[in-house]
């Protein structure tokens, strides 16, 4: 099935990792890919947009399919292959609520909280946009915001609701995932924020159950094999203005 399967991506990606996981997870190690260039604006080839007319990674065809956007993919790796590797989708109620509940919550609020109005924006090189968006006051608010919005994720990985107490021993030995004992779509669609973040200067410090979670998650082999292939090869050269949180 692998071998039918195609992704264009690009290293560094917050959408394309996790789309990269999620194929690792339901068996697909072996799908043929190519790393395009964002340097190179070589997502906007003719390869590219003869299938995503956006002209964006990841683009995935799966045969004659073809699915865009992140979280479509996912979507359709889960549904399409139930069956195969790890089920990231729970078949129980409460649990799959939880898990999409999970999954929306991180698109929603760590795109925007963490990466939009933070991380890209504190990136900006252009002086005159850089004078207006590190001031004193603005920094200090979206640092706060940043910080409760983390502090939220930290109480969910402490307290996981709808556990049976052979499931509280299990994450008491092995350590919990966002929406329960097990490894769903939801620890897909939240690691790669907090790894990107972490790329670029974020502390973890003031954030013990995330920062336990991302070190313990970190040699998860679907994790390791799609990590950034230039994320190995050298250090983030972007820090956060505000240091430690």
């Amino acid at each position: 099935m692998a071998e039918n399967m195609f992704l264009y991506w690009g290293s560094g990606s917050v959408p394309c990792w996790k789309a990269m996981i999620a194929l690792e997870e339901k068996g697909f190690s072996g799908y043929k890919n190519k790393l395009i260039s964002f340097d190179n604006n070589e997502m906007k080839g003719e390869d590219v947009l003869k299938l995503n007319p956006r002209g964006e990674v990841p683009t995935f065809t799966d045969g004659d399919v073809v699915v865009n956007e992140s979280s479509a993919i996912c979507e359709y790796l889960e549904s399409t292959y139930k069956d195969k590797g790890t089920q990231l989708i729970p078949s129980g109620t409460k649990q799959r609520a939880l898990v999409l509940q999970r999954m929306n919550e991180a698109m929603a609020n760590l795109m925007h909280k963490m990466l939009l109005d933070y991380i890209y924006e504190f990136m900006e090189t252009k002086e005159e946009k850089t004078k207006l968006k590190t001031r004193p006051d603005n920094v200090a608010r979206k640092t706060q915001t940043l910080k409760d919005e983390l502090n939220r994720w930290n109480d969910y990985l402490g307290k996981l609701p709808y556990l049976s107490w052979i499931d509280a021993f299990h994450i008491r030995k092995t350590g919990a995932y966002l929406a329960g004992p097990d490894f769903t779509m939801a620890d897909v669609y939240f690691f790669p924020f907090i790894g990107f973040g972490v790329r670029v200067g974020l502390n973890l410090d003031s954030f013990p159950n995330i920062k336990s979670y991302y070190e313990r998650l970190s040699s998860r082999p679907s994790i390791k094999a799609s990590w950034p292939p230039h994320w190995k090869q050298s250090p983030g050269s972007f820090k956060p203005l505000t240091g430690k949180m």
